[in-house]
């Protein structure tokens, strides 16, 4: 990469002391797991329900996992599932999976077994990892009954706990918990404490970091058929570089993150889980979100960075006694996932005193691309700029093989070291998403003339109306402003008159009422005529995806 600001106008604003145009040497996983052992060895890895564990505990069981695996036959070329929420059992066999050379598979366990099944025969996964909770066996029981999966490995949830909570867990809750002993599938079931009989000592696999695959994670499947995007080690290790080059406020083993969002998500497992294990920080692992629970987790072990999305910022904002709450501890605060809108973020940073930075990233990109400075400059409602050894381009939505000027919207296009190599067998997929190098996000944006990038929306949600192009995030930016409004989701419905026109889906904050007319009124002097909601519907609680994200989705799909 030549550094000339003409040709990539961020470094005109590029944080101080950051080189853009940095060489990053491909490394495994398994590699930035072992270094983070043996450096912080007594600091403690993670903390799960009030039970923690050291880095050194975790990196024993983790080789004890990956010799029981490689006992199991898994190896080089061999695709293994994790269904679990964040919890020790995840981090364990994550590790170690990538240990024996094999590739992780990411399942999210409240994907029906429809979906399960499709993604396990996609991927040509062929052992899965998962709780012995009714919730998540009875599904993989039913693929081991039926052939699609040839084994599980279960492991127990309770024994994850502390002693007291165990017990009561086992008392109150006993009934969630699956008598997988007495299924019909026991042939082809492992039990995970079976599998951890070893004396460990393991050795790890040769890795090719830059061509072997370390995860198989799949899209949410919004334009089409879920796919794998193939992740190599060094996009993964890479990205958690780049991200540890571009945070330059936190310090090494000093800081505790908090596991909210879950790690089979990308952004968690890349955010939360890789550079958490790299820079010796201790994981709060929060296996299921409820609201209360988690800020009275941030009040008593005061964590200092939260990765979330704009709805988890959007609900601390809106608990009626968040004033009785302590978050002074954070000091860094990334929302990723969806567009973060700027009340939000400013009310945030009111509230906190920390700075809430916005990125922007794809699980195809492994996933961060871009981020605004920790330090220094930052631009309202933007996703920032590239961050090391990432160019950005905006091509043409007619044309993708024509660059668009500064200023001017079109496709957002990323070229870097995280950008993964293809989709798992589909050729086809991977030749139409790239072009010049360049991986197409299916994002509608603009740079501006000090390099700052700025999202648009996504080209499958934009709205024609008329012929003109209405984009959605747009219309709800300007409907958050509207002091009674917490959330609001904007799709486009069809119109006899103008083809397509945009309809809001609203829901209030507690206590709080309007009327549509008093929104309407109000968006009189916020948006243009045409980008007016046709409709206006107010509903207790919007559908959202698997890490909170708002879903216009499932909100087309009800129409």
């Amino acid at each position: 990469m030549q550094e000339t600001s003409s040709q990539y106008p961020w470094m005109k604003h590029y944080p101080s002391g950051l080189i853009w145009d940095k060489i990053y040497v491909p490394r495994s996983l398994p590699e930035l797991f072992d270094e983070a052992v043996d450096k912080f060895g007594p600091k403690t890895c993670s903390d799960f329900l009030g039970r923690r564990q050291s880095y050194s505990e975790i990196g024993q069981l983790v080789d004890r996992a990956a010799k029981g695996l490689t006992d199991l036959g898994i190896g080089k070329g061999s695709k293994v599932g994790l269904m679990l929420p964040n919890s020790p059992t995840y981090i364990i066999f994550y590790y170690a999976i990538l240990k024996t050379g094999a590739c992780v598979v990411n399942f999210n366990p409240l994907y029906t077994v429809r979906e399960l099944k499709y993604q396990v025969k996609d991927s040509q996964t062929e052992l899965m990892i998962t709780f012995d909770l009714n919730l998540m066996f009875d599904k993989v029981e039913t693929l081991l009954q039926e052939g699609v999966l040839k084994r599980a490995v279960i492991a127990s949830f309770s024994a994850l706990l502390p002693s007291v909570k165990s017990f009561l867990f086992k008392m109150v809750k006993g009934k969630e918990i699956a008598k997988w002993q007495k299924s019909a599938a026991l042939g082809k079931i492992i039990a995970a404490e079976q599998l951890l009989f070893n004396a460990g000592g393991f050795v790890n696999a040769p890795i090719d970091p830059a061509n072997d695959l370390a995860v198989l994670q799949y899209t949410g499947g919004t334009t089409g058929v879920p796919k794998g995007a193939m992740l190599t080690h060094a996009n993964l290790t890479i990205n958690v570089e780049q991200i540890i080059d571009w945070v330059t406020n936190l310090e090494e083993g000093k800081e505790r993150i908090i596991g909210i969002l879950p790690f089979f998500h990308v952004f968690a497992m890349t955010t939360i889980l890789n550079f958490g294990i790299s820079h010796g920080a201790e994981l709060l692992l929060v296996p299921k979100f409820e609201i209360d629970d988690t800020l009275k987790l941030i009040g008593k072990r005061k964590p200092t960075v939260m990765p979330g999305v704009p709805t988890l910022y959007t609900a601390i904002l809106n608990h009626p006694k968040i004033k009785n709450y302590d978050l002074s501890s954070l000091t860094a605060c990334i929302s990723g996932g969806a567009g973060l809108p700027v009340e939000i973020r400013n009310q945030f940073q009111d509230l906190t005193g920390c700075a809430l930075i916005e990125g922007y990233g794809l699980s195809e990109t492994s996933p961060m691309a871009t981020a605004n400075p920790i330090d220094g400059a930052v631009r309202d409602g933007s996703i920032g700029l590239p961050v090391p050894a990432t160019s950005i381009s905006i091509r043409s939505i007619e044309d993708p093989n024509k660059e668009m000027p500064l200023t001017e919207s079109g496709e957002i296009c990323i070229k870097g070291p995280q950008v993964m190599p293809g989709y798992w067998n589909k050729p086809e997929a991977t030749a139409q998403v790239f072009v010049d190098g360049y991986f197409r996000t299916g994002d509608v944006g603009y740079m501006a003339e000090d390099g700052f990038i700025y999202i648009v929306d996504r080209l499958k949600d934009m709205i024609i109306a008329s012929g003109f192009k209405i984009y959605p995030r747009q219309v709800e930016e300007a409907i958050y402003r509207f002091p009674a409004v917490e959330e609001v989701t904007v799709i486009g419905i069809p119109d006899d008159y103008r083809g397509e026109a945009p309809k809001a889906f609203i829901k209030l904050k507690e206590g709080q009422s309007a009327t549509q007319e008093e929104i309407l009124a109000f968006l009189k002097d916020e948006i243009s005529k045409l980008e007016m909601p046709a409709q206006i519907e107010f509903r207790d609680e919007l559908p959202k995806t698997m890490i909170g994200k708002l879903s216009r989705k499932e909100l087309r799909e009800e129409g």
